[in-house]
């Protein structure tokens, strides 16, 4: 059903996957650790085929319930593998999935609806009683769509089930496909609007990590089912007939039981799930042990914990492959750990741009050429860019310089052209080369951290927030002897790690975290 076009011109529909992978490969297993909302009688073993059946049933069920090509559908319900069937059953019908992070509050939400024009709304019990309590949806929804049950004023697909089914509408790779939201340290998100056509471009350097296996390998993941890396991992695994371990609990004493039994070849997760799971290396149940290969795509990952994991391998020659990206453009630049150079690798330099698929360059920041001491901003050509923020098109085409798109991050390319990130742009702080750097050295003396993150202080000073395992106090001593070599330091912050404030990806929020910190000093003070 897919154009013949050359691969970055071919579209990537979301809708078809499935339907796809189920022709080529209907008996490969597709593994759940949980049960669906929309349709908890699926089960947590499915095969391809099911999972192909499941996606164009829920896509019938959509269209009873007035979804239709062209118009929007967001998603904002409790986090569960449906949000991926639902997104694909809307794509299938040529309606626009926006994803948006359950984290979001209310008011947060209710900005992002007006901003789409009174979507279809696809939510849940828990969401209408809590944060979506306040708002007026008959004016801000076109239709709420609900899992299950019979709440007031909204359409409930179990109610649906049995609906005739449709044939998918294919629209033009350039129209809009999918949105997601950006991370929204700041302010309202920005919508972020990608086509069938930018999708395949992102999908792409994802394809060429699979061609490098020998043999077909199970797959596991826990990444947000928000994110657009979720859609671009399972169309490359599913179209390769890939065995499937999708992950929503990820706790490690969870996580180990699962991971035995199934022994996934390839594992991929956000930056603070590999932090924790780097412990499951001594499980007794050695849930690591088949590993080939370990992907990171959505931050840099301090090369400690990456020794660690590939330590627990029992694999002849496992990889660590660390993709660089961003939301708007996909993966951008790549580079690869083994055993022998994961601890002592600088975790500042993340490789070289992808081959025929992505071009990088460092513009000064300040009229100085680009260096470790002055870095520049870094900008990319992909035609995994999206094309658009949604109703903000001016604040999209301020991030352009020409053809090139300025990711926000600042650093400089080495004397063989590979990519040095050292810190966002905002994240910038008087006096340090790198808050990664800084953070990077610091967690590979001190094994009790399970992370660390430097923010400004009320004077601009450099402040380190500490997050350790247990949550046992700093031993002052060690820690001065770890920071000896970065004397701007001021004292660490220590805090448990579930009060960092993270984005639907993890990621931690520093101006967010920075904020927190200045008000509880003025407040102590």
């Amino acid at each position: 059903m897919l154009l013949h076009l050359p691969a970055s011109r071919r579209p990537l529909r979301l809708g078809l996957i499935p339907e796809e992978a189920a022709a080529r490969h209907p008996h490969v297993p597709f593994t759940l650790d949980h049960d669906m909302d929309a349709a908890p009688e699926a089960g947590r073993t499915l095969t391809v085929a099911a999972l192909a059946d499941l996606v164009d049933d829920m896509a019938a069920r959509l269209w009873a319930a007035g979804v239709r090509a062209g118009e929007h559908l967001a998603l904002y319900k409790a986090h569960n593998f449906d949000i991926w069937v639902l997104a694909c059953a809307a794509s299938r019908l040529g309606a626009v999935p926006v994803l948006l992070s359950p984290a979001l509050d209310g008011p947060t939400v209710g900005a992002l609806l007006d901003r789409l024009d009174r979507p279809h709304l696809l939510t849940d019990g828990g969401k209408l009683a809590d944060e979506l309590a306040g708002l007026d949806l008959a004016k801000a929804a076109a239709t709420v769509v609900v899992p299950a049950g019979e709440l007031p004023g909204t359409v409930s697909l179990e109610s649906l089930a049995g609906s005739p089914r449709r044939q998918p509408v294919l629209l033009d790779g350039d129209h809009p496909a999918l949105m997601t939201h950006t991370s929204g340290t700041t302010g309202i998100p920005k919508l972020v609007v990608h086509t069938a056509l930018s999708l395949r471009g992102r999908y792409r350097p994802q394809e060429y990590l699979v061609s490098l296996l020998r043999r077909k390998e199970t797959y596991a993941i826990h990444v947000s089912f928000v994110h657009s890396r979720m859609y671009m991992a399972l169309a490359v695994m599913l179209e390769h007939g890939m065995p499937v371990v999708v992950i929503d609990h990820g706790a490690p004493e969870e996580v180990a039981p699962l991971l035995a039994r199934t022994r996934p070849g390839i594992v991929e997760t956000h930056p603070n799930s590999y932090v924790e799971w780097a412990d499951l290396a001594d499980h007794p149940l050695r849930p690591l042990a088949n590993v080939r290969v370990f992907s990171g795509t959505f931050d840099a990952i301090h090369p400690p914990t990456i020794h660690k994991l590939l330590s627990a391998s029992r694999r002849s020659r496992p990889l660590f492959f660390q993709f660089y990206g961003q939301s708007e453009c996909g993966p951008l630049v790549a580079r690869w750990y083994t055993r022998k150079n994961a601890y002592r690798a600088n975790g500042r330099c993340l490789g070289y741009p992808l081959p025929g698929m992505t071009h990088v360059r460092v513009v000064p920041r300040d009229g100085q050429r680009p260096s470790k001491k002055t870095p520049g901003f870094i900008e990319v050509l992909s035609d995994g860019r999206a094309v658009d923020y949604y109703a903000e098109g001016e604040r999209y085409r301020k991030e352009l310089n020409g053809r090139w798109w300025r990711t926000g991050d600042v650093g400089y390319r080495d004397r063989w052209g590979r990519v040095h990130v050292l810190d966002r742009a905002v994240d910038v702080i008087p006096n340090v080369d790198s808050t990664l750097e800084v953070e990077d050295a610091v967690l590979g003396r001190l094994e009790e951290l399970l992370e660390l993150v430097l923010v400004p202080g009320p004077a601009q000073e450099p402040l380190p927030v500490v997050c350790t395992k247990g949550d046992v106090p700093l031993d002052p001593v060690r820690w001065r002897r770890a920071v000896v070599d970065f004397p701007q330091l001021a004292d660490p912050v220590q805090m448990p790690l579930s009060e960092l404030p993270r984005t639907a990806t993890m990621k931690v929020q520093r101006i967010e975290l920075a904020r927190r910190l200045r008000e509880r000093l003025e407040q102590a003070g």
